[in-house]
């Protein structure tokens, strides 16, 4: 009796367990577990084990650089005071120089990187003579360059096909050669502000394989006129901080698709009066220039930016000469501050630009060059019930819209991240 007793307990406890494993086995069938994106399971790896993929002490890292495990792609290298560019090993793809004391760049450090997609060597003391010829147009793969913040002279060339992204600002550069972007067929951005580049350095030849070019920033170089030959595609261009005086009538024409202008600090007087007429063109920004008048406002503009100009009177029929009900001008925003307005402008302005938010005034200038303020600093207009209210509230306290205005430094340099674009 004892020894079936015994048979018996084995059995059950048996029984429990085969039952258990299939009930959880069912469980975990049935069962869609939703992914929680707070819970990153790590992996603990070890050197010595083989598990069929790539491990960071395997494929190797520069002793002065550090190679993340979770990117085992990438070497960061900077702020390490470096005079010289590390052996790069084949695997690495993101290569982070930035913030060293670098002088040149030679073949023989890059002689097994052969998958670079990114290489960062700005912020350091890099010299155009101390490049090697061709060290970065053997990189296939390399599609972002940043040599900002260094000591060039002359444009970097050669570079290669695939590059999309070149950064090349606050340096020294003066010269260009002819040919330098003809292999550039794949350039979307390229950053040349704050170098030293003249109206004789840029010809039409320059961009005419960048067909696919759509942000371009010529800030703070030593231009008088407007650069020649741009490509048809186009989309941001930034020319603020030099000395153009004037722009050609038809400079546009080909530029339809612009959708960002911005040439304040220059010298513009007399403009053609159409001159800014481009079906895409949402912002634009004229300020700290010696514009005298309004010009027209093609419907699709939202920011416009007038600021310290030499404007006397703004005639809203020049902006908007006619109001079409199906077709609403689009214009959000006006700053007009530091000029020489007496009075504000015409209501007759929300008429023709009904999305209108606010016009900022600020102080103005007069005749003796005394600052003075008009009496109504902000018109506002909002569409809906609940935006009416919070306009009549602004009204009311004057101030409130004033102090909201976000004041820009006078010489704004910022390098734009388009996101969707580019």
């Amino acid at each position: 009796m004892s020894f079936l007793s015994t048979v018996s307990v084995l059995f059950f406890f048996f029984g429990v367990k085969v039952y258990c494993q299939y009930e959880i086995y069912q469980w975990d069938e049935e069962y869609d577990p939703v992914s929680n994106e707070d819970y990153e399971p790590q992996f603990q790896f070890n050197p010595n084990v083989e598990y069929g993929i790539p491990y960071q002490h395997m494929l190797g890292c520069a002793r002065e650089c550090f190679c993340p495990i979770n990117f085992p792609s990438s070497m960061y290298c900077d702020n390490r005071r470096l005079k010289t560019i590390p052996n790069i090993p084949t695997h690495i793809q993101q290569l982070y120089l930035q913030f060293n004391d670098i002088e040149a760049v030679t073949a023989s450090a890059f002689t097994n990187a052969t998958n670079l997609r990114e290489i960062n060597l700005s912020h350091n003391k890099i010299k155009s003579q101390k490049i090697d010829y061709g060290v970065f147009a053997k990189f296939s793969n390399l599609l972002q360059l940043h040599l900002e913040h260094n000591d060039l002279e002359e444009f970097p060339f050669p570079l290669p096909k695939s590059l999309e992204r070149l950064l090349l600002g606050y340096n020294e550069i003066s010269t260009l050669q002819t040919n330098a972007m003809d292999e550039l067929v794949n350039l979307t951005m390229l950053d040349l502000c704050y170098n030293h580049l003249q109206d004789s350095m840029l010809t039409e030849k320059h961009f005419a394989k960048t067909e696919k070019l759509m942000q371009l920033n010529l800030c703070s170089n030593r231009l008088e006129s407007m650069p020649p030959g741009l490509p048809s595609s186009l989309m941001y261009l930034s020319l603020e901080n030099n000395s153009i005086s004037s722009i050609p009538e038809k400079y546009f024409s080909r530029l339809s698709k612009l959708h960002t202008l911005r040439m304040s600090h220059n010298k513009l007087q007399d403009i053609p009066y159409n001159i800014f007429n481009l079906s895409n063109l949402v912002e634009l920004n004229v300020g700290h220039n010696k514009l005298k008048q309004a010009f027209y406002i093609p419907r699709n503009l939202e920011h416009l930016y007038l600021e310290n100009n030499e404007i006397e009177n703004v005639n809203v029929t020049v902006m908007c000469p006619f109001v079409d009900p199906l077709q609403q001008h689009h214009l959000t925003y006006l700053r007009v501050d530091q000029n020489k307005l007496k009075e504000p402008i015409s209501s007759y302005i929300f008429f023709c630009f009904p999305r209108i938010h606010s016009i900022y005034y600020g102080e103005q200038r007069s005749i003796d060059g005394q600052t003075i303020q008009l009496k109504t600093q902000v018109f506002g207009r909002f569409q809906g019930e609940e935006e009416e209210e919070e306009d009549h509230d602004d009204h009311d306290n004057p101030h409130v819209s004033q102090e909201s205005e976000e004041h820009l430094a006078p010489h704004y340099y910022e390098i734009q991240e388009w996101q969707g674009i580019i």
